[in-house]
C-alpha cells in the first residue's frame, strides 16, 4: 500500500450531522449522547410498542415481545423510573390489571434516540 492510501485509510471519516469528532480520538461521538436506557433491546421495544399503542396491558406486552414476567417486569419498572413510562394498576373484577402508557418524556426520550441511530446510519452509509 503506497503513502498516500495509507494516509488516506487513518483519516477519520466525517461525523454525521449532529455528531461531532472526539478530540483525539478520530471517533464520531454524539453531540447528545447515545440514550442507554432506551437502546437496551427489551426497553426499546417497550417503548416502540407503547409508541404505536395508546396503552398495552402486561399480559398483551409480554406476548408481543416474547419474554417472561420477570424479564418485562424489571424493564418496565426501570421506564417508569425514568419517567419514560406510566404505569396504571387496577382490578378487573378480582383480577389484577396493569396498564401502561407512554409519557410525554419517553415519547421524546424515542425521538431523540432514533434521530441519534439515523444519523449514525447516515454517516456509515456515506462512509462506504
Amino acid at each position: 500500500m503506497g503513502k498516500r492510501a495509507a494516509a488516506r485509510d487513518q483519516r477519520a471519516p466525517a461525523p454525521a450531522p449532529g455528531l461531532s469528532a472526539v478530540k483525539g480520538s478520530g471517533a464520531p461521538k454524539a453531540s447528545l449522547e447515545l440514550d442507554r436506557l432506551i437502546h437496551e433491546r427489551v426497553r426499546l421495544a417497550i417503548v416502540s410498542a407503547l409508541a404505536v399503542n395508546e396503552s398495552l396491558t402486561f399480559n398483551e406486552l409480554k406476548h408481543l415481545l416474547g419474554t417472561t414476567d420477570g424479564n418485562l417486569s424489571v424493564h418496565a419498572r426501570r421506564l417508569e423510573e425514568a419517567a419514560y413510562v406510566d404505569c396504571l394498576k387496577s382490578f378487573e373484577g378480582r383480577m389484577p390489571k396493569t396498564e401502561f402508557r407512554l409519557t410525554r418524556t419517553g415519547r421524546e426520550a424515542l425521538e431523540r434516540y432514533l434521530s441519534h441511530m439515523e444519523g449514525l446510519i447516515r454517516s456509515t452509509r456515506a462512509g462506504s
